[in-house]
């Protein structure tokens, strides 16, 4: 499943990614950035870029094959420097109280039950800094709710194996978690409404 798991995201989901990461994220040189769910480490390697020699991206999957498939990746972009990969779970992060100024997901919260979500976010919030920054980009319940929505519904339960994610109420989940919301924006993906979340942890 890795070895297709790029192509496909990279078709569907480019642009979106490519708009909360440049238009909100905004990562800068120096810092340090989680991406839980990295999947193919596409945008792991622009976190990385963006960061500079003096900043780090690091990542956690879940996926031992999606580990291996980011690790190459890394390795023939030359990017193992700025970079650090864990093979582990989301919501339970190994990592220390406020070591990242930022977290960035993609396509990945909505892949969790409803009862994890919160402890996913509650997680990444403990490793933020103060004022460190949440950068969410998911498949969203919200805006018109039109045929193409309804047939992902559908398939999505009736074949949660290939349909993975989920439309969710990104934006009320990180709300929830305690972010203050400084961006927000609901985009279309083939009829599908995506919503682009950024939220900040109070000092």
């Amino acid at each position: 499943m890795s070895r297709f798991y790029g192509f496909l995201s990279n078709g569907s989901e480019k642009r979106f990614v490519k708009t909360a990461v440049e238009g909100f994220l905004k990562p800068r040189e120096g810092e340090r950035i989680l991406e839980p769910g990295f999947g193919s480490g596409q945008v792991l390697a622009v976190l990385a870029r963006a960061v500079g020699e003096t900043g780090k991206a690091y990542g956690i999957d879940i996926s031992d094959g999606m580990v291996e498939v980011t690790r190459k990746r890394l390795a023939r972009e030359g990017l193992e420097g700025r970079t650090e990969l864990t093979r582990g779970d989301a919501a339970a992060l190994p990592y220390a109280d406020g070591f990242f100024d930022a977290v960035f997901m993609s396509f990945t919260l909505e892949l969790f039950d409803a009862p994890e979500i919160p402890v996913v976010l509650a997680e990444s919030r403990r490793v933020l800094k103060g004022g460190g920054r949440l950068c969410v980009a998911s498949m969203s319940d919200q805006g018109r709710q039109g045929a193409m929505m309804k047939l992902y519904v559908w398939s999505h339960g009736k074949f949660p194996n290939f349909v993975d994610c989920r439309p969710i109420f990104a934006r009320g989940f990180v709300e929830d978690a305690g972010f203050v919301i400084t961006g927000y924006e609901i985009m279309s993906m083939w009829g599908l409404p995506v919503e682009i979340v950024l939220g900040e942890k109070g000092p």
